[in-house]
């Protein structure tokens, strides 16, 4: 019996998409990556992905585990593989509210997660602007990290446990709640971020957090990043660690923002160029029940102290969010990065992570190479401040490959030299295979090629990804 036929006795006829039915799932969100599968395929229980994999074993098939599609790096790429969707593995099982923690599957949207959660007034803080697609299966695959890490940490810090299906189909559980565990080997970190090379994630325990009893939400304008950074630990320290996001947006963002979407409010009267929204959360009843005079605790800290920087000068301007649909649109504007980035001709998008202390110099160090690669090349930059990680796109004139090389090259100089990584929160899928061969540690690479073998020795799971041939 043939491979398709093999699978469609395990998952039905219904499961095993070919030729139209599979096309869109060829086509990541970027559309930059597309690909023909040989099929797709719908399980929709763990032992379902355990006989997928068996049978992709036995026949040497490769397999690419897919989730929502949002990713930015060509990881899912599957021509003429087996694309193995978890959109069905999307129950779920527990909210635990005693013990703040979810079990979920897969497939489950990030979203849907959230609403889950908020029912009984807790949090899964992980969020990004394709929360509405992005499914827990790839978050974990990519160790995806949003606009709270400053104060919950990446998906990696989220997850307690996981269930994973190994490369023979034999199926892995830790899926414990346990927040301390020393038995051996630290497995369930190593499968978060290899974006499905050692196992097909099918579910998770994840940390909840609970919910905020009130928002302080502004957008700010600074004379520097350095007057950013002053700003952040001022706040950390009068809020006791409270700052949930602290987002850079300078005026080639903020200007990019604005030709594209004409009509949205501008944050202020006049352009700046370093440009921050901030959002403080309140977790006691004391710094959010509104005073006599209506003022929410935290968001009058938040005034005075926006207002002591105002006077000293280290503040510009300042517009803090007055109800929820003023947050909402301070919000918007970051998360409309995508669009910003990926709009406007030839371009060259990067992911990288500095300290938070050098994300100045990675502007002043980065720009004169930009220009002189080439001199009518733009640049946007967005960045989560609070984590020194940096969303940096290259707009050149020309489609040159050279170019484009070229400005891959000097983005990874610059963050070679500020002793940073060339890969933050995006993964690394095939779009920086070549980074990772340049400017990996080589021993690093061999002890993943090493493992790599160990765990799937007939190289079916997501192949050609992430790690580099010798």
């Amino acid at each position: 019996m043939s491979v398709l036929g093999q699978l469609r006795d395990v998952i039905g006829d219904e499961n095993v998409l070919t030729d139209g039915d599979a096309a869109p799932y060829g086509r990541d969100w970027t559309g930059a990556y597309t690909s023909t599968p040989l099929a797709v395929l719908r399980p929709r229980t763990t032992q379902d992905v355990s006989e997928i994999l068996k049978i992709a074993h036995a026949t040497g098939t490769p397999v690419v585990p897919v989730s929502g599609r949002t990713g930015l790096t060509g990881a899912t790429l599957a021509q003429n593989a087996l694309m193995l969707s978890v959109e069905r593995l999307n129950e779920i099982s527990e909210i635990n509210v005693a013990g703040r923690t979810a079990t979920v599957g897969a497939g489950v949207i990030l979203s849907n997660l959230h609403d889950a959660a908020e029912e009984h007034d807790l949090i899964f803080p992980l969020t990004l602007g394709a929360r509405g697609s992005a499914m827990i299966g790839g978050l974990l695959s990519t160790n995806a990290g949003g606009s709270n890490v400053v104060r919950y940490g990446s998906t990696r810090g989220l997850c307690l446990g996981l269930e994973v299906v190994m490369a023979d189909g034999r199926i892995m559980n830790l899926m414990s709640a346990l927040h301390k565990d020393n038995s051996g080997l630290d497995l369930r970190n190593l499968m978060i971020g290899a974006e499905g090379t050692l196992g097909v994630i099918t579910a998770a325990v994840l940390r909840l957090a609970p919910k905020p009893q009130a928002y302080a939400t502004a957008m700010v304008a600074v004379p520097s990043l350095q007057d950013a950074l002053s700003l952040l630990h001022k706040l950390q320290d009068v809020t006791g660690g409270g700052v949930e996001a602290f987002e850079y947006m300078p005026r080639s963002y903020m200007d990019k923002h604005h030709s594209l979407f004409p009509d949205f409010p501008p944050a202020f009267e006049q352009g700046y160029d370093v440009n921050v929204m901030i959002e403080v959360a309140a977790l006691t009843e004391a710094d959010a029940q509104p005073d006599e005079n209506g003022q929410v605790p935290v968001v009058a800290l938040l005034e005075q102290t926006l207002g002591e920087m105002l006077e000293d000068g280290s503040v510009l301007d300042a517009v803090i969010a007055q109800n929820e649909a003023q947050r909402q649109l301070i919000w918007k504007r970051r998360e409309d990065a995508g669009e910003v980035a990926f709009f406007g001709g030839v371009f060259v998008n990067t992911d990288v992570a500095v300290p938070v202390d050098k994300v100045a110099a990675f502007e002043e160090r980065l720009t004169p190479r930009v220009k002189a690669i080439d001199p009518d090349a733009t640049e946007v930059m967005v960045a989560h401040l609070g984590d020194g990680n940096i969303h940096h796109t290259s707009y050149i004139s020309r489609n040159d490959p050279l170019a484009k090389d070229a400005l891959v090259a000097a983005v990874e100089d610059v963050v070679q030299e500020l002793g940073g990584s060339f890969s933050a929160e995006h993964g690394i899928g095939v779009s920086k295979l070549e980074t990772m061969k340049r400017r990996k540690d080589p021993v690093a690479l061999d002890a993943m090629r090493a493992i790599k073998m160990a765990l799937d020795p007939r190289n079916i799971l997501n192949p050609g990804k992430v790690i580099p041939s010798a």
